[in-house]
């Protein structure tokens, strides 16, 4: 081959390359990874999803292409902040975090993650539009099940530990095992310092909010207005509604954090997301002291007085969800007025926290 030729060739194969490897020799510095999961349409000027405000109001002016994802990244290069929508569900949010922590084009070793979402609430706790910083994240997908009329006389629910034979035996089976891990537990000082920056964040409370509370009066918390407050997380791909469930969380929660966590939000994606990001951390690719993650409430995990699971379950599956869910709208403006704070806390001075997290580490 000579040497035009070959200076050809090499022009082909650069340009084949995908813009991973072409940037990879200077990597992109990102002091916090905004973390969201979907979006309905447009990145702005349309309804939006959780990640619109971020886009338009921090903003995030420049489109980075993420073949590896779900969609295009975001990124503002004079504040470093990124921002991912890792699609619903914990295999598509394990999948894109994992190929945005794997992507040579970021330095994320020192990046702070922040999962800024939505979630269903359990009104013993919260309000819809509250926000809610957990500390553990448990998992209700990794369990054995036995069908309700084959359950024993005296289990209850038929649902049961994974690789245990009775309910909630004592001690509980290992965390992390062969068979995956069950629950999280995140920087405790970390989030903390989250709660204590923003708790005093002033959430929407709409009339629609109102009317809706109007069925929870029996539930102090469920009945207030939004609030932001400190409470953990039942994550599964399973969607559930109903008292039963609700009560049976709130003791599965308690059973795998050995009675530290209390059961406030539900949502889809967050074992995944950690998954992954402990595995980069192993890899000194990201740091999973360096999470926090935020849940706002948008729909209430029960029903309220007057009706039944099922009928709250038709109406959260409906085809027009977003005017369905009673605090669509104000959760996800909670998720960014409150998530915000932090992320702007971190990026406007970071020489407080490049070198270590607020509160130290575990």
């Amino acid at each position: 081959m000579g040497t035009k030729s070959f200076r050809a060739f090499a022009a082909l194969i650069l340009a084949l390359l995908s813009p991973l490897t072409v940037e990879a020799a200077s990597p992109l510095p990102v002091r916090v990874v905004v973390i969201t999961t979907f979006e309905i349409g447009e990145d702005s000027g349309d309804m939006p999803g959780e990640f619109q405000a971020w886009v338009e109001r921090l903003p995030l002016a420049k489109k980075l292409p993420f073949p590896q994802g779900y969609q295009a990244l975001r990124y503002n290069p004079e504040k470093q902040i990124l921002a991912i929508v890792t699609g619903e569900g914990p295999t598509h949010s394990a999948a894109s975090i994992m190929g945005l922590g794997m992507d040579p084009r970021f330095d994320l070793s020192k990046a702070y993650w922040i999962v800024a979402g939505i979630a269903g609430v359990n009104p013993h706790y919260a309000s819809g539009g509250s926000a809610a910083w957990a500390e553990w994240v448990v998992d209700f997908d990794l369990k054995s099940e036995i069908a309700g009329s084959d359950i024993p006389a005296g289990w209850g629910a038929g649902i049961i530990p994974i690789m245990t034979g009775k309910p909630f035996p004592e001690p509980h089976p290992e965390i992390a095992g062969r068979s995956g891990t069950v629950a999280y537990h995140l920087n405790p000082a970390l989030v903390d310092w989250a709660y204590k920056l923003t708790a005093d964040t002033q959430l929407d409370d709409t009339p629609d909010l109102k009317a809706i509370r109007a069925g929870y009066a029996d539930t102090p918390n469920g009945a207030k207005p939004p609030f932001v407050l400190k409470g953990d997380e039942i994550s599964a791909a399973t969607w559930w509604v109903g008292d039963q469930l609700n009560d049976f969380n709130e003791r599965w929660m308690k059973y795998w954090s050995d009675g530290k966590g209390i059961s406030v939000t539900s949502a889809m994606e967050d074992m995944g997301i950690l998954q992954s990001l402990t595995f980069l951390s192993a890899a000194k690719r990201a740091d999973i002291n360096r999470v926090l993650i935020l849940r706002t409430a948008s729909d209430y995990g029960t029903p309220p007085k007057g009706e039944t699971a099922a009928e709250l379950l038709a109406e959260a599956a409906s085809l027009d969800t977003a005017s369905k869910l009673s605090a669509f709208h104000p959760a996800l403006e909670a998720a960014y007025r409150v998530g915000s704070r932090v992320v702007l806390e971190i990026a406007n001075h970071w020489e407080r926290y490049a070198a270590h997290p607020p509160g130290g580490t575990p």
